[in-house]
């Protein structure tokens, strides 16, 4: 369903789509990573993030910003800002927008942004409404410590703080107008890649008391694929490391980052993160996972799942192949840039997760939407781990040209309950299918 509305002179498009909260959490085509989830006053959860459009380039000149009630249906708001083209409410500059945040005060939503730049980077916009469009880009002065990543905190006694960079994360007092920072209170420190592990991309909530520091996190394999975070009970802290909340290391080859959130909604804390495409480092795509605390305050690590905020992916169900969580080798999602995403360049050995499926009563076959390359080969599936029990798989014919889809299905023997979905890929050369869809009957 497609709804067009205007507002303030700015022609927006609404799109309404159902996903059943699975992950990814919005549609192909839709590549939105460093997603920064928010509550507002109206119960709504909303999202700002970047929006990554190009193989090889980090985010674009616009954000879009999206919500929903049940974390089930997402309302998309396109363009709600933008620093280039339509909607372009950065006069000072064109460059590419970095990941933004968002805070509510009085009335107002402000859209903290920065810009790929060394200078100057810090911004912010405003509206009277949390989708926008925000207006008038402003810059912020931050006395010679420009850098990325904002992030804006309000405390219970309503005192806003400004949080941004790189290595060595940054804290200041923001002044009542929420544009300007109190210079007397920048202080540097906050959590350093040395003592947290942080990389960038700080966001701060408030849980019983406790600050928690949440970050792109570098401890494992010197990339930036963990979510971290520290504990405080003061505000500029220090911060107590704390550990990693989720690690998007194996979400396919090229992953390099990972930027997120967490937020409670309807009493169910959730992390907000993201997942590489495309073989490379970019066309990042936002997921979603709940969380769970301790007795002592402390955030338990959670695994990259399909099923993300929702059940288990039903069986009897059409299953989007760029759901799998982990992928291993070269295989990876792509787009075809119209309609669909789709699993492809699969090599010999490679294999694709999910996490996790009901098979319910049972099943005893399955059905996939496949376009066979000129090389073919076999689909061996797995339950429960990569090398699990092997309860059956499909032969794919050789000299397909990659583009024409069909069905292929097969036997298996009869699978029940919850399990874990694996895919491995058997070829004697590389480049075994395209994979679209697959359901079991």
């Amino acid at each position: 369903m497609l709804k067009i509305i205007y507002l303030k002179s700015v022609l927006l498009f609404l799109i309404i789509f159902s996903i059943k909260a699975q992950n990814p959490i919005f549609p192909a085509g839709m590549f939105i990573a460093d997603p920064s989830a928010h509550v507002w006053k109206d119960g709504k959860i909303y999202i700002y993030g970047s929006l990554d459009e190009k193989l090889g380039q980090y985010c674009s000149h616009k954000h879009h910003v999206y919500a929903s009630s049940d974390l089930i249906n997402w309302d998309l708001t396109p363009n709600a800002f933008a620093s280039q083209g339509q909607n372009d409410q950065v006069s000072y500059s064109d460059l590419i927008l970095y990941a933004p945040d968002c805070q509510y005060k009085n009335g107002i939503y402000y859209l903290y942004y920065c810009l790929a730049s060394d200078q100057h980077t810090e911004g912010v916009a405003t509206s009277n409404s949390p989708l926008g469009p925000f207006m008038k880009g402003t810059e912020i002065n931050t006395y010679g410590n420009d850098q990325i990543d904002p992030c804006v905190f309000i405390d219970d006694d309503g005192q806003a703080y400004y949080i941004w960079g790189q290595f060595s994360a940054k804290m200041a007092k923001l002044k009542p107008n929420m544009i300007e920072i109190d210079s007397t209170s920048i202080k540097n420190g906050i959590v350093t890649e040395k003592e947290h592990f942080f990389h960038e991309g700080g966001y701060l909530v408030k849980r019983k008391g406790i600050y928690y520091f949440v970050y792109a996190h570098m401890g494992r394999g010197n990339k930036p694929t963990c979510i971290g975070y520290a504990t405080s009970k003061s505000v500029f802290g220090p911060y107590k490391y704390g550990g990693v909340i989720i690690d998007n290391a194996h979400c396919g080859t090229g992953v390099w980052n990972n930027h997120g959130s967490i937020v409670e909604f309807n009493k169910q804390w959730y992390i907000f993160y993201h997942r590489s495409t495309h073989g490379s480092a970019t066309m990042r795509k936002t997921c979603i996972e709940p969380i769970f605390f301790n007795k002592d305050g402390s955030i338990n690590e959670v695994e990259m799942t399909s099923q993300g905020a929702g059940k288990p992916l039903n069986a009897l169900n059409k299953i989007e192949a760029e759901r799998a969580c982990v992928l291993s080798g070269n295989v990876r999602v792509v787009y075809d840039g119209i309609d669909k995403e789709y699993l492809t360049q699969m090599n010999s050995g490679d294999h694709a997760g999910y996490k996790y499926i009901d098979f319910g009563t049972g099943v005893d076959s399955i059905i996939i939407f496949s376009a066979a390359c000129k090389n073919g080969g076999y689909l061996q599936i797995n339950l429960d781990q990569p090398w699990g029990k092997t309860v059956g798989g499909i032969a794919i014919p050789d000299k397909g040209d990659g583009i024409t889809y069909k069905y292929f299905s097969a036997k298996l023997e009869k699978i029940e309950g919850i399990h874990s979905l694996w895919f491995k890929f058997w070829s004697k050369d590389t480049d075994i299918m395209n994979l679209d869809y697959f359901q079991f009957k």
